[in-house]
């Protein structure tokens, strides 16, 4: 069989290579950013993103996804391709611009209030720029997706790094040659750089064609996106609330608020990172692993669905002890290295017990979302921030920090039972 004459295989390793690329990338930019505008500015970087992570969910959370349907179906059902991308970039730049100027023009009640740091203030105006260049990119992604096309949004993904790479490190040679420091509205513009490098490297690249709007078409783009908006908006905001509370949870036990954003930083910025780099092998395996499902699912193989799902286990398994493994004997060194930080390696040896869980969690969910079982997922999804949420609302304020991170593990080990149990049903 070869991978040229099956587009699937070929997106999946397309996306592979370029998604370990980035990680890589961005990976050593987190080290640098750590080491020029330290862990506190590190944590007012990274409570911003949660906010960002939120509007565009609820822009274009289910747009893409809608977009690459929609396209696919096109030589079936007659859709100008150009078309679908005019209503899906038109359905997300609408909520964008109302998204922008709210965040524009109440980003010191959002960052006093919501994120609970005057500090985020001016890294609200960066994000509600970047905001409608993130939609418009998504859009061109879902585009390209449905085209069987990963060569475009692959490059887009390695630009975007690349350009924020770049740009924030001519931004910390200008600050060191007039005596000052990189500061994190400055690494924030820099993620505003990537966003229009990769932009206007789909713009350049779509051949542009004629089209003509169809109302009908927007119509059901949007009632079909809408429902995976919802998911993954109300996803995104429990998420970004677990994100916002755990510095203040670190002040009710006892942290001043500058020590509270650098434990922030050090945990989201340095430490989890670390831990969530293998995953990109089991994001691969995903790709790969819902269309085989499925595919097992409607032809009714049941030997060949058992079969995949015990080799899924069995990888998840193996794989996720020897980073457990590997970060119980290295994670001290990793954080001494790496970001020269105590903390941060004591933090990688504590996380590393999560890492069979997370794969679990994120092959599994592919399995039932292949066997039709997305609202499942969902649930548990939002079980298991629910269980992280509480942790931070009512135990870390007492008890500190490692309540969190047992939070962490619990949750992880439920969703890991509860998707098991579902399989299995399933799978009889």
């Amino acid at each position: 069989m070869k991978i040229s004459k099956h587009p699937i295989l070929t997106g999946a390793l397309i996306l592979t290579v370029t998604g370990l690329s980035s990680r890589v990338i961005g990976f050593f930019y987190r080290i640098f950013l750590s080491r020029t505008i330290g862990a506190g500015g590190l944590g007012i970087y990274q409570l911003v993103f949660p906010i960002f992570a939120l509007c565009l969910s609820a822009c274009t959370g289910g747009i893409q996804s809608g977009i690459s349907k929609l396209v696919a179906e096109g030589s079936k059902r007659n859709k100008s391709d150009s078309s679908v991308l005019i209503s899906g970039i038109l359905l997300s730049q609408v909520p964008a611009a109302i998204c922008a100027c709210a965040l524009h023009f109440f980003s010191d009640p959002i960052s006093t209030y919501i994120l609970g740091e005057k500090a985020c203030e001016p890294l609200l105006f960066i994000v509600a720029c970047s905001l409608p260049l993130a939609c418009l990119h998504s859009c061109f992604n879902g585009f390209y997706y449905g085209k069987n096309d990963t060569k475009i949004p692959a490059i887009s993904q390695l630009l975007e790094q690349c350009a924020r790479v770049f740009s924030v490190y001519l931004f910390y040679l200008v600050a060191t040659n007039e005596d000052r420091s990189l500061t994190p509205d400055l690494a924030m513009w820099g993620s505003f750089c990537g966003e229009a490098v990769s932009c206007l490297f789909c713009l350049s690249s779509y051949k542009w064609q004629t089209f003509k709007f169809s109302l009908p078409l927007t119509k059901e783009l949007f009632f079909f996106s809408a429902p995976l908006t919802g998911n993954r908006l109300v996803l995104n905001l429990f998420a970004s609330a677990e994100a916002i509370l755990l510095p203040r949870a670190l002040v009710g036990y006892g942290f001043s608020s500058t020590n509270a954003l650098e434990v922030f930083g050090i945990f989201s910025g340095m430490a989890f990172p670390v831990i969530l780099l293998p995953t990109v092998f089991t994001g691969s395996l995903s790709v790969l692993l819902l269309p085989a499902i499925a595919k097992s699912n409607a032809d009714a193989d049941r030997k060949q669905l058992n079969a995949s799902i015990t080799k899924t286990v069995e990888l998840c398994l193996i794989l996720g002890l020897l980073c457990t493994l590997g970060f119980l004997l290295f994670g001290k060194m990793i954080g001494d290295l790496l970001f020269q930080n105590e903390l941060c390696g004591s933090l990688i040896r504590s996380l590393g017990f999560l890492c069979p869980f997370l794969f679990f969690t994120g092959t599994l969910s592919s399995v039932l979302h292949g066997l039709n079982h997305t609202m499942y997922t969902f649930i548990w999804n939002v079980v298991s921030c629910g269980i992280r949420i509480l942790a931070l609302a009512v135990l870390v304020p007492v008890f500190g920090l490692h309540v969190y991170l047992w939070s962490l593990l619990l949750s992880q080990i439920l969703m890991t039972c509860a998707y098991i149990v579902k399989i299995k049903k399933c799978a009889q």
